[in-house]
Parts: C-alpha cells; sequence; structure tokens
C-alpha cells in the first residue's frame, strides 16, 4: 500500500496538471490541423472534445510510467539522449496504450479486434511510422523541460522561466 504525503500528492496533482496541459496543447494542435486539413475537401471537422480526454488520459499514463521509472535507460548520460529516448519509448508507449484502449472499447462495444484495430492514417505501416515520427518530435520539448529540470533543479528552471529577467 503506497502512503501519499501531502507534499508528493501535491507534487503529483501538479505534474500530473503540467502535463495535461502539454498534451491538450498537442492533441489541440494535431484537431487544429485535422480540421484546417478536411476543410480543404469540405469535410467539417468538430471533434476537439478528442484533445481533452486524451489529454487526460494519456497525462496519467505518463504520469504512471514516470513513477514505475519507466525509460530511464539513458538517466547517467548526457541529458540529450535521456530526452530522445524517452520521446521514442513514450511515444510507444502511448500508441501502444491507445491501440489497446481502442481493442477493449470495441470488445465492450461488440466489435472483433479487427473491427476495434484504430485505423492510423491509411492503415499503412508508412503512416504508422509518421505518426511515431509525429509524436516524438512533438514530446521533445516536454522531455527536454523535465530533463533539464531533473538536472538543474525544478525550482532552478521554473524560476528561468518564470522570473523576469533583469536588465
Amino acid at each position: 500500500m503506497v502512503i501519499l504525503t501531502k507534499q508528493r500528492l501535491y507534487h503529483e496533482i501538479i505534474s500530473f496538471i503540467g502535463i495535461a496541459i502539454y498534451q491538450f496543447f498537442l492533441f489541440g494542435i494535431l484537431a487544429l490541423h485535422e480540421a484546417v486539413v478536411s476543410a480543404k475537401d469540405g469535410i467539417e471537422y468538430h471533434f476537439y472534445g478528442f484533445a481533452i480526454v486524451n489529454a487526460l488520459i494519456f497525462g496519467k499514463v505518463i504520469l504512471v510510467a514516470e513513477d514505475f521509472s519507466f525509460a530511464e535507460w539513458f538517466r547517467e548520460r548526457t541529458p540529450i539522449y535521456a530526452i530522445l529516448v524517452k520521446s521514442v519509448a513514450f511515444t510507444i508507449l502511448l500508441l501502444i496504450f491507445d491501440i489497446v484502449e481502442e481493442v477493449v472499447v470495441g470488445k465492450f462495444k461488440g466489435k472483433t479486434i479487427g473491427e476495434s484495430f484504430p485505423h492510423i492514417g491509411d492503415g499503412s505501416p508508412r503512416a504508422f511510422l509518421f505518426v511515431i515520427i509525429i509524436f516524438t518530435i512533438a514530446l521533445i520539448p516536454f522531455f527536454s523541460f523535465r530533463e533539464i529540470g531533473r538536472v538543474f533543479g525544478e525550482r532552478e528552471l521554473r524560476s528561468l522561466f518564470f522570473t523576469p529577467a533583469k536588465r
């Protein structure tokens, strides 16, 4: 049984909020892109709710994975290795989680695994690779911020970003 102190609980909530906000911006930008691309073909796209839902779900997945020290293989090397490895590893984790989630929801709706399996892009391996590349690149700033905070300290990093510069 894990007992959380008030300070640890506060840190976890703040961390979750930060992760969820970043994920919301990421999925929101992807939803806006989908709307622009769809509008080009005369298709109206209004499914923006997925950005909020996915941000909350994936935010929790990232938080739990970090608590289990997921993708900490290069923690003791230079931060660039940790950033890149975490970006790739978490992209793959989130895609696997998304696939499993879609299949489980589909099974509850009476669909087969094949019917439930999400179609990424046009369903080709190339489209799947492109999604991996897009998400990996999109996660680099997120993990850069977290790794730099780990190296220099979260308080120092926040001070650097949120304290007015002295002139």
